[in-house]
């Protein structure tokens, strides 16, 4: 069985109508609704200096849909640990914990935009071993002996976000579920969990699917494509952010549609939850997955738009994959 949830990063580009105010509130409008039509969880991304405004403070924000919702849990892909002080992050996220009731989801991960190292003073050498040690520091400060008070869950979940085989290894070994939902990753994720010597069937996977679900395709493309084009363009182009390399060629979004995964940018597929559905179990198969999350809205939708969607991802993909 797999889990389906949502997937929110607040863009509010120039072509969105709307303040920004207008859309932090309407996100937890759509929080509290994902909430009451089921979705299982509720995942927040984090980046600095986008031109779109998007999220950077995903804990903050967990906290406020804490407080607008009662079932779905809350995570955060990532937070992007070398940034902050484990001792932050271990008190924010317990009174996210707190707040929920025990529904925290702790994703971290590495960070990679050159900007967002120097807009936190903070070098980008050895950002792995340094998000490895924090797994390791979160779990002492929720110990008996750490940060007060203390997370309703004993311990809150850690997951990483980790690409590559190198990635899932090191989450084995750490005996941290793996922030991916991609079969191929399953093998070397497992691999580590044995050599560290934890049971290999604790393992656990999951992560966000590049998507978009709809009833209708031959009615929606037209629509929906340049959100595609404009959410990937925007990640590429704020990659290079900070550095001396090109921008890159803007993205075909009818060619993203057709391919395979090979990373987060190689792809975003588009269909109805039935062709979604088998997609994703074809990505997942034979991995231990137990949830994944699409995006909510892409590149600054209309609010018409970002209802309907997470209407057909919890009442129609869901269901599929449950």
């Amino acid at each position: 069985m797999t889990e389906v949830g949502l997937y929110f990063d607040l863009r509010n580009p120039p072509h969105r109508e709307g303040s920004a105010a207008r859309l932090h509130g309407f996100t937890l409008e759509m929080c509290e609704e994902a909430d009451r039509l089921g979705a299982a969880s509720l995942w927040f991304s984090e980046h600095h200096l986008f031109d779109d405004g998007y999220l950077t403070q995903p804990l903050t924000f967990a906290a406020a849909a804490a407080a607008r919702t009662r079932n779905a849990r809350l995570g955060t892909a990532i937070l992007i640990a070398p940034l902050h002080s484990p001792v932050d992050v271990a008190e924010q996220a317990a009174l996210v914990d707190l707040i929920s009731g025990g529904r925290l989801d702790l994703g971290i991960g590495t960070g990679y935009r050159t900007a967002e190292f120097e807009l936190y003073n903070v070098t980008d050498r050895a950002r792995y071993s340094r998000t490895d040690d924090m797994v390791r520091q979160l779990r002492q400060l929720w110990s008996a002996d750490g940060v007060t008070p203390l997370p309703v869950q004993d311990p809150i979940p850690v997951w990483l976000g980790y690409h590559g085989a190198q990635g899932a290894r090191r989450a084995g070994l750490l005996g941290a579920p793996l922030l991916t939902p991609n079969h191929e990753s399953w093998p070397d994720y497992r691999a580590g969990l044995i050599e560290a010597g934890h049971d290999p069937t604790t393992g656990r996977m999951g992560g966000g699917i590049q998507a978009w679900v709809t009833e209708d395709p031959e009615r929606d493309w037209p629509l929906v494509a340049p959100y595609i084009a404009y959410q990937v363009d925007s990640y590429r182009r704020h990659m290079v952010h900070g550095t001396d390399q090109p921008l890159p060629a803007p993205v075909d979004p009818a060619r993203l549609v057709t391919r395979e995964p090979r990373g987060p940018l190689s792809y975003f597929w588009f269909g109805t939850p039935e062709d979604i559905a088998e997609r994703i179990r074809g990505l997942t198969e034979g991995a231990p997955v137990t949830t994944v999350y699409l995006w909510a809205s892409v590149g600054g939708m209309p609010e018409a738009m970002v209802a309907e969607h997470i209407r057909v991802v919890t009442t129609r993909l869901a269901p599929l994959l449950r």
